[in-house]
């Protein structure tokens, strides 16, 4: 059962060493196990995808109900593209087993909201300068407008404005340890969003 990823919960960040004695940072993910809710068939969808089910949900919509049936409670539903889906079925469980240690993989998440920005926190400008009187242009984003052509500020200018709380995919994360007996994940490095935050990690190509 070649499945290219699985749904996870991020738990948060420890220290690790390898033996070599190098001392690595490492995110905690808790990943599945999760329940092959639907197989789609390129035939019949257009593609061809498994869609899973993660988390325990309080209480389902009756469409949820009759979608899911009696595979259980999931508050999550997710879909991964698949080359053969007929190596899949409905009520199938995907764990942590389908990674290895040394695998690489691409993680997305919703990353940590941080309100309201300005450009210096959202986008790194520079700022103003701090002398010459410009003593209230510090953070300020400078200029914004054009010349007489095309006389307006144009379509997705960098500005002040909401910043985070945006998919964001992390890629070529390298895999340090999959525990499928603690249902854990060790990534090398950092991912998307907060603690007990929702995560995608499917398989991609080793970096070179």
């Amino acid at each position: 059962m070649m499945i290219p990823g699985i749904i996870g919960k991020k738990i948060g960040m420890t220290q690790v060493f390898r033996d070599n004695g190098k001392m690595e940072a490492v995110t905690l993910i808790e990943a599945g196990p999760c329940t092959i809710t639907q197989v789609k068939m390129a035939d019949k969808e257009g593609y061809n995808a498994v869609q899973l089910g993660f988390g325990q949900a309080k209480k389902l919509t009756k469409a949820e109900q009759g979608h899911i049936k009696e595979l259980g409670k999931f508050k999550h539903l997710r879909e991964f593209k698949i080359v053969d889906p007929k190596s899949v079925k409905v009520g199938d469980k995907v764990d942590v087993s389908v990674f290895q240690a040394g695998d690489v993989v691409n993680v997305a998440g919703i990353s940590k909201g941080k309100g309201f920005a300005g450009v210096v926190k959202r986008h790194h400008f520079k700022g103003g300068p701090k002398t010459h009187g410009q003593s209230d242009r510090t953070r300020a984003p400078g200029a914004i407008g054009a010349t007489t052509t095309p006389g307006r500020v144009l379509k997705g200018l960098r500005m002040a404005g909401h910043m985070g709380l945006e998919r964001v995919t992390v890629r070529r994360l390298e895999v340090f340890k999959a525990d499928p007996e603690k249902n854990m994940l060790l990534v090398r490095g950092a991912v998307p969003g907060n603690r007990d935050g929702l995560l995608l990690i499917s398989k991609t190509t080793k970096r070179k």
